[in-house]
């Protein structure tokens, strides 16, 4: 049987070490270095799929940090190593480049007091200073770790990015076979660890006919009668509360005027689990559902002029997945926040996790400190207040450096 570890004591021992304690004055003396940093990256945009003037800024900090082997893949995350003594594998530490808002945004940071309000501040652009100031604090301390940590910052975590930043380190990376933990840094908030992915699968459904004048055509097939039958059956599915799963009808179009039936009509649909299971189950019924809708309307009225055709267009397949509460990067993580005065809670989300997490690799999601409010809107905020600030970083430091094995000097 394997050993049972002491994962309380463990971390006890981490935060009593003289340079552990060494490593928290850092974090504390530079406190307005991070928040400049976070200033500086906040105000270089980031939107969906031009990551790519952040991503290079990013790759010099990265590379002024110190850190080995640093680099930007084919897909345009940027990495770098941080080496351990060697007795150990890889350990990642992620946060996300990309924002939500899309190019044009203001994202130009305002100060009131020890707020700083701008879009895409918390999610997740204080996360990638944080990540700044803990290679700063370890360096300066002399932190030694059995594993390698791999810094990155990823592209792809929001929207219909679909993950793809850390989907590519997993599938394709030069990393992707040493791998043994993956943490994701996302969001100021560390009393929640992430342990379960919620996965998901978005498309578009567009469904097709011939179309004609509303009077004389009058009879034929109408590709948005489809729709909204399809529509309606959607919102009579019955969905299991727990593993939570749902489904959405998000956006609906079609048409050319109000004397025409349409050629085309669409609509995009977000569906969502816990569990791969009921997803997968989700999502096949949602599909029977679309193809009979599709054959009751060319049963109903006239093909003559041809039937109605659907094309289901993918937007998003994100895996779901989970790690388990017994194991050690949990644990760990549990006992990091309890020793620093937080109560932690666990829960389900869509991150970055999801991806190793589907592939069994312990994954989990930590914050980076502090608090903030109103993500993915234009009054997105942070509190940049020191003292809780530092306190929430030094939790989750804590938590990469027992997942990374600390050794001390």
């Amino acid at each position: 049987m394997p050993v049972q570890r002491d994962h309380a004591s463990e971390i006890a021992a981490i935060t009593s070490h003289p340079t552990f304690k060494a490593a928290v004055e850092v974090l504390d003396a530079d406190h307005d270095r991070t928040v400049a940093d976070i200033i500086t990256l906040t105000e270089i945009p980031s939107p969906p799929f031009k990551e790519d003037r952040r991503a290079a800024a990013y790759l010099e900090m990265l590379r002024a940090h110190g850190l080995e082997d640093v680099e930007q893949d084919e897909i345009g995350n940027v990495m770098g190593v941080r080496r351990g003594t060697g007795n150990g594998g890889l350990i990642v530490v992620a946060a996300h480049l990309d924002t939500v808002f899309p190019e044009g945004t203001d994202v130009t940071v305002r100060r009131e007091g020890t707020r700083l309000h701008a879009p895409g501040i918390g999610d997740d652009t204080r996360s990638l200073a944080v990540l700044l100031a803990f290679i700063r604090a370890l360096d300066a301390a002399g932190i030694r770790t059995r594993n390698d940590i791999l810094f990155v910052g990823d592209v792809g975590e929001e929207g219909l990015g679909d993950l793809r930043g850390v989907r590519h380190l997993f599938s394709k990376g030069r990393y992707r076979d040493q791998i043994e933990a993956f943490i994701t840094v996302d969001s100021p908030q560390v009393d929640k660890i992430v342990v379960g992915g919620v996965g998901s699968k978005r498309y578009s459904v567009r469904f097709k006919g011939p179309g004609g004048h509303s009077f004389k055509a009058f009879g034929i097939v109408n590709p948005i009668y489809a729709m909204a039958q399809a529509i309606v059956e959607l919102g009579r599915i019955e969905v299991p509360e727990t593993p939570r799963t749902t489904f959405c009808a998000s956006i609906v179009g079609g048409g050319t005027s109000v004397n025409a039936i349409p050629e085309e009509a669409w609509i995009d649909i977000d569906l969502r689990s816990e569990a791969a299971e009921q997803l997968a189950r989700l999502d096949a019924r949602c599909r029977e559902i679309v193809a009979a809708a599709v054959e009751q309307e060319n049963a109903i009225r006239s093909t003559s002029e041809g039937g109605i055709t659907v094309d289901i267009r993918t937007l998003g397949d994100r895996p779901a997945g989970n790690t388990a509460m017994d194991t050690d990067i949990v644990q760990f993580a549990t006992a990091a926040l309890q020793a620093h005065g937080f109560a932690p809670t666990h829960e389900a989300s869509s991150t970055d996790a999801n991806i190793p997490m589907s592939l069994g690799i312990p994954a989990i999601k930590i914050g980076s400190g502090g608090t903030g409010g109103r993500a993915h809107s234009l009054a997105e905020w942070i509190d940049v207040e020191k003292a809780a600030s530092v306190s929430g970083m030094t939790a989750s430091l804590t938590t990469i450096l027992a997942v990374a094995g600390f050794v001390g000097e």
